[in-house]
């Protein structure tokens, strides 16, 4: 490389873009892999070294990298549909009716880009550095309507209101959504014991941006509302909704083992602690905990196997505890726990901003993947992989995935390494999830057995490309 190459100038811009740009919602809301040759092969391959980027995936790769520089960026497409049916109650009766609506969201391309660089030192010792944007949520749902009592047992009648939760109401355009966007440092050392072991750990740095807009219907269900100490004129929540950009920061820590057992056979595992954030201060009326939005554990294990000296198979299993992040997994049934719902709660802690407070309710989530690398000349390397995992959204959590719907069960991918020059490669992947769909009652419509029908929908497909340089 170019001896004027700013390596600070670079890095700096590629956070920054993670940042501004970050935006998938494929495994949950995590990637279905990082590195282009991870993606390429559905994200399997964390034994299977290759590039300083395979660090993110399991530190413990990183004495098996070599000194390299990878740059690299994706443009993803998530392609995101929520409909909603017909009412038996249209608003009466307490009822919160969503439309009927069809709607697509209108943000549907964005740029995701990464970099990551590899050193190695005396007796088995490696260092590693890598930015990336890896998780995130992003839906603009533009027109729509709702149907609901503005105040209840209150002198105003049941009207329609433009938006998908009847947001222009308060004052908003009748848009909603949220944007959720992450970037990651990790700071990597690795240690190769012997030939058959090398252990890594991670330090990671984390950033998180949320906005959210059109949900401010709620505020009667927020916990300073519930708690305000005039009921004649109770307080209304200033950090529920359309604030902005609220940003948070975090840390955690990654561990890796990497085995190869024989020359053919290796062994790889990744477990990635709880990232622990500061709270979304601008949304701590929306979120539980006051705006706490930490990021999940993730836990990864890999077998590599050689088939041939040309054909190299990978078997992985990735798994995410969603459901221990109280914003994501707990339920949206809480609101009605909430003393303002009308149901006979008392407890505060189950409104929106309270410690229990409904959220998106997601399950844990599996992920099962096989790839493989076929290396058909000197020049060309082929890669292709599968995956699948059962999506986080149970069929009765409908109203607020609206925001985030994370639907998507399998991915088909494939790609390519070209090495003209040694050292020297250029790596593209091309992903496809096709449309997955789940569908439940609308949970504010009224008892599940008769409310309207909610059915959320995604495809995506993405497209990657990377360079490479070994020193």
């Amino acid at each position: 490389m170019s001896k004027h190459f700013n390596w600070f100038t670079t890095t700096t811009a590629v956070v920054a873009l993670c940042m501004a740009s970050s935006a998938f919602a494929t495994n949950g809301y995590f990637t279905h892999g990082n590195g282009t040759k991870n993606k390429a092969m559905a994200g399997s391959g964390i034994a299977m070294p290759e590039d300083s980027i395979d660090v993110t995936n399991n530190p413990a790769v990183a004495p098996f990298v070599g000194k390299q520089l990878i740059i690299g960026a994706a443009v993803f497409s998530p392609i995101r549909k929520y409909e909603t049916g017909d009412s038996m109650f249209n608003g009466n009766f307490n009822a919160f009716t969503i439309g009927p609506n069809s709607l697509k969201s209108k943000s549907n391309y964005f740029v995701i880009p990464h970099i990551a660089m590899s050193w190695q030192l005396d007796n088995g010792n490696a260092l590693a550095v890598s930015f990336y944007g890896r998780g995130g949520m992003n839906t603009d749902w533009q027109g729509g309507t709702a149907t609901f009592d503005p105040d209840g047992p209150g002198p105003a009648q049941v009207g329609t209101f433009p938006g998908t939760y009847g947001d222009a109401l308060f004052g908003g355009e009748g848009d909603a959504g949220v944007n959720l966007s992450q970037a990651f440092l990790d700071l990597t050392w690795a240690k190769q014991f012997s030939d058959h072991i090398s252990l890594g750990v991670s330090a990671i740095l984390a950033g998180q941006m949320f906005e959210a807009e059109g949900v401010r219907t709620f505020a009667q269900y927020t916990k300073t509302f519930a708690e305000s100490s005039n009921p004649m004129m109770p307080d209304m929540p200033t950090n529920l909704s359309n604030n902005g950009k609220s940003w948070s920061y975090g840390y955690g820590l990654k561990v890796g083992i990497h085995a190869p057992l024989t020359d053919r056979v290796a062994l790889g595992a990744m477990y990635q602690t709880k990232i622990k954030m500061g709270d979304f201060d601008e949304y701590s009326d929306l979120f539980a905990g006051g705006g706490s939005f930490d990021i999940p554990a993730n836990l990864k294990l890999g077998l590599t196997a050689k088939v041939s000296e040309r054909l190299t198979m990978n078997f992985d299993l990735e798994h995410t505890w969603f459901s221990d992040v109280p914003a994501v997994g707990n339920p949206i049934q809480n609101l009605f726990k909430c003393p303002t719902a009308g149901q006979g709660g008392t407890d505060t802690s189950y409104c929106l901003g309270g410690s229990r407070g409904g959220g998106f309710g997601w399950e844990d989530m599996t992920v099962y993947k096989i790839g493989m690398a076929w290396k058909s000349g000197e020049d060309w390397t082929w890669r292709f992989g599968y995956s699948y995992g059962d999506q986080p959204i149970p069929s009765d959590q409908m109203s607020f995935n609206i925001l985030a719907p994370a639907t998507i069960k399998q991915h088909f991918t494939g790609g390519f390494t070209l090495e003209r020059t040694p050292g020297r490669q250029f790596n593209v992947a091309l992903m496809y999830a096709p449309n997955s769909k789940v569908g439940g009652p609308q949970n504010f419509d009224g008892p599940p057995i008769a409310a309207q029908t909610v059915i959320l929908e995604m495809y995506q497909w993405e497209l990657e490309a990377s360079y490479s340089w070994r020193f």
